[in-house]
């Protein structure tokens, strides 16, 4: 996983130390190094790019905003085509301004999934539907449980459509592991992710410590 701290080509050089063979990518850290150019150097390194985090931000009311908003994840889409990963984790968006509509909310991601599932799978990347921890979801991710992230993803071809298992999201659900057990029958886990939760919670908690 990206590291704030590092470089792309810091970042490469710990995971070559460490024997990493793999490493997920957020979206920031590529482009500030240029996509093509970081494709080259995780390739050139032998490293595998895992994932691409993040597309999503899928619940704007505003047709304008919508319409950004599916554009920015087309492009999410050919960086990570360009990268060589097949999954975008996609963090969906919270609730807009003034809105308590989370059924809405939920029915405007499906939307935006239909669009971008069939462009996603021309470049050969999958769409995997990260749910975030509950505090999330006035302004973050409006799917909160590994089930509404699936009721989603059930929706689309399970090549088009999947899910992002983070146990930093979800460890607090009892439903979890029937969840993941039914992600795992229909093919619809795309990426795992293992990470702690630790109290007291540090500043900007969506990090964790630890990872």
């Amino acid at each position: 996983m990206t590291v704030k701290q590092l470089s792309m080509p810091e970042l490469v050089d710990a995971c070559l130390e460490l024997g990493v063979p793999g490493v997920g990518l957020w979206r920031e850290p590529v482009q500030s190094h240029g996509v093509e150019e970081t494709a080259k150097l995780v390739r050139d390194a032998g490293l595998a790019v895992t994932t691409l985090c993040r597309g999503g931000f899928f619940t704007a009311i505003d047709p304008a905003e919508r319409a950004t908003a599916l554009d920015d994840n087309r492009r999410a889409i050919d960086e990570a085509a360009t990268l060589g990963t097949d999954t975008l984790v996609l963090v969906s968006g919270g609730l807009p301004a003034g809105s308590k509509d989370l059924h809405g909310a939920r029915e405007r991601i499906a939307d935006a999934l239909g669009v971008l599932g069939p462009y996603a799978e021309q470049h050969g990347v999958r769409l995997a539907i990260e749910p975030l921890h509950p505090m999330y979801t006035a302004d973050r991710c409006v799917v909160s449980t590994l089930a509404q992230a699936l009721d989603l993803a059930e929706r689309f071809p399970a090549h088009q459509v999947g899910v992002t298992v983070d146990t930093y999201h979800i460890w607090w659900d009892d439903n979890a592991p029937a969840q993941i057990a039914r992600a795992g029958a229909g093919g619809r886990i795309h990426t795992f992710q293992l990470a702690d939760w630790t109290t007291p919670l540090p500043e900007g908690v969506l990090n964790g410590r630890g990872q």
